[in-house]
């Protein structure tokens, strides 16, 4: 799939799977979100772009690289708010911006009920978080909401993603970089014993399982 990144970092799959175990408690898996965060916020950056700046080592004045692009972190509340500082380990001055959708759990649709974005997008890249793409309603009515906004660039950093939500962001934005720990099955449907509309076999809810609710 263009612009899909799952990961095959051995140090990923490890996290993932104690992050899908039932057993693990929400300390850990707190954790467990924040450190898979960074981990794939390594690989989505592999591209950022760079300038040469001048500085003076402890021998000598020299060329180096300095990432010159302006990011900014936005969370898909509640769920992404466990991922803001592990990616803030490697991206500490971006802007961390905040969108606030919940999925109606008839329609599935997203419904949004906050925004605090500023007046004017002065940022180059945006990476949106959230630990499930699931329908991937909720993700891609925030990018609608950030092109709207203004943004140019914006990347997907995600833990695990369905094949159904990865289809709808790239219908509705096929220029969108999509970067996951893991691409899942499927769905559940109203067939499974499972409520519809959670990866399968997934997770959980990743903010019920990261708040303890």
């Amino acid at each position: 799939m263009k612009n899909v990144h799952p990961s095959t970092h051995p140090l990923i799959a490890h996290k993932l799977s104690l992050l899908r175990d039932v057993n693990t408690k929400p300390k850990l898996f707190r954790e467990l979100i924040s450190e898979l965060s960074a981990l794939l916020t390594y690989e989505a950056t592999m591209d950022m772009s760079t300038e040469e700046i001048r500085i003076k080592t402890p021998l000598v004045e020299t060329t180096t690289q300095h990432v010159g692009e302006k990011s900014g972190i936005v969370p898909i509340l509640r769920a992404g708010l466990g991922m803001v500082d592990g990616i803030l380990k490697y991206l500490p001055n971006a802007k961390v911006l905040h969108i606030g959708l919940y999925r109606d759990e008839k329609t599935l649709q997203p419904i949004e009920y906050y925004n605090k974005l500023t007046e004017t997008c002065s940022i180059d890249r945006i990476f949106v978080i959230d630990p499930m793409l699931a329908t991937g309603g909720s993700v891609t009515a925030t990018i609608d909401i950030l092109k709207k906004w203004g943004a140019k660039k914006i990347t997907f950093i995600g833990i695990i993603a369905a094949p159904e939500g990865i289809a709808e962001v790239q219908k509705n934005h096929p220029d969108v970089q999509i970067y996951v720990a893991a691409i899942d099955e499927r769905l559940t449907t109203k067939n499974d014993s499972f409520p519809p509309g959670y990866i399968f076999p997934g997770l959980g809810d990743a903010g019920d399982r990261q708040f303890g609710t």
